[in-house]
């Protein structure tokens, strides 16, 4: 194992923990969310310096953020109140909140954002008999331009966008299902091309343009390949448990790597105190777990749950968020 030392980090103040939730890099800097309501932007070269701008959300409890523009630096945020709020961070804290997207519309959990079509997709929790996925043109926001109440029967818990073709939109949910639906057609009958039986999802999304992995609330984690021609549903990798196949005990993400030929699944230990960071690889005979390239963050957040990471190759920096109301930076030991 090849281990990577702590070199800087931020924790929230106050008495109680603050959990980090998500992180999300960006051309201006390190986004953050976390469990006080707010939104920070960090400076990545100096975390322990603390945010440079922090914005007091509005959603209730924020339960999703995604990067809309990493080059312009906006981000989108949702919650509980069923409200959407698009941020441009490169604006003072007041002004940073260039739209906001609300209805009557039960909590979102799962967002979703297109920005070569100007799309940004929600999903709701399930609320009187039905969970819906909505979809808004952010040039017209008053209303969305599509709705499907039918291709879910559960919460919705993932949402994702295919990484060259923007109309088509994968959504997974508790019922099970990973669907993956062409967002140019509003009968929700036709919309939907493609269904996986996974389990409850927890975590799912594209790998490359035809592959597509789900990580479901019991820690069972596969890959399935959904390109035309390929027999359909069946998993072309199936780890089982990860937990199991890992040696951790939870699993809090997985990453594509650029130019879709593998990923790094981020795995955890409260017991012995560790993150990892796992290569999926895809070689000529199918994907595998690479067990020799494994990354180790020996001392994590300690023994409370790394909630997001993310990694920038070109500066050999990991990201880590905890709910030990810590953002750390990693790098190779000198």
């Amino acid at each position: 194992m090849y281990q990577l030392a702590c070199v800087d980090g931020y924790k929230y103040p106050g008495t109680e923990a603050t959990y980090v939730l998500d992180i999300l890099p960006l051309s201006a800097g390190l986004a953050a969310t976390s469990s006080d309501q707010r939104l920070g932007l960090f400076d990545p070269l100096r975390l322990s310096q603390g945010p440079l701008k922090s914005i007091q959300t509005n959603h209730g409890n924020l339960t999703s953020a995604k990067a809309y523009n990493t080059a312009e630096s906006v981000v989108v945020t949702t919650g509980e109140n069923g409200t959407i709020s698009v941020w441009d961070l490169r604006h003072d804290p007041a002004k940073a909140q260039v739209l906001q997207v609300k209805g009557a519309h039960p909590s979102f959990l799962s967002l979703a954002c297109s920005s070569e079509t100007n799309t940004l997709a929600a999903g709701t929790e399930l609320a009187n008999h039905q969970a819906s996925i909505l979809l808004w043109d952010l040039r017209s926001s008053s209303t969305p331009k599509t709705q499907y109440n039918e291709v879910h029967s559960d919460d919705v818990t993932e949402l994702g966008f295919h990484p060259t073709t923007s109309h088509l939109l994968l959504s997974g949910s508790t019922d099970g299902l990973v669907n993956i639906c062409d967002t140019r057609i509003s009968d929700e009958d036709e919309a939907v091309i493609q269904t996986l039986n996974h389990g409850s999802v927890h975590q799912a999304g594209f790998l490359n343009a035809t592959e597509v992995f789900a990580l479901s609330h019991d820690e069972k984690f596969a890959l399935y390949d959904v390109a035309e021609g390929v027999e359909k549903g069946t998993a072309t990798l199936d780890i089982g448990d990860a937990r199991a196949a890992l040696g951790c005990q939870y699993v809090a993400g997985v990453t594509p790597k650029l130019g879709g030929a593998g990923a790094v699944i981020g795995a955890g230990s409260q017991d012995q105190e560790i993150f990892q960071l796992i290569h999926l690889a895809k070689g000529p005979s199918g994907w595998g777990l690479d067990s020799e390239t494994v990354v180790g963050l020996p001392g994590a957040h300690g023994s409370e749950l790394v909630r997001s990471f993310c990694f920038v190759d070109e500066q050999q920096v990991v990201f880590t968020a905890g709910e030990d109301s810590y953002i750390k930076a990693w790098r190779p030991s000198a």
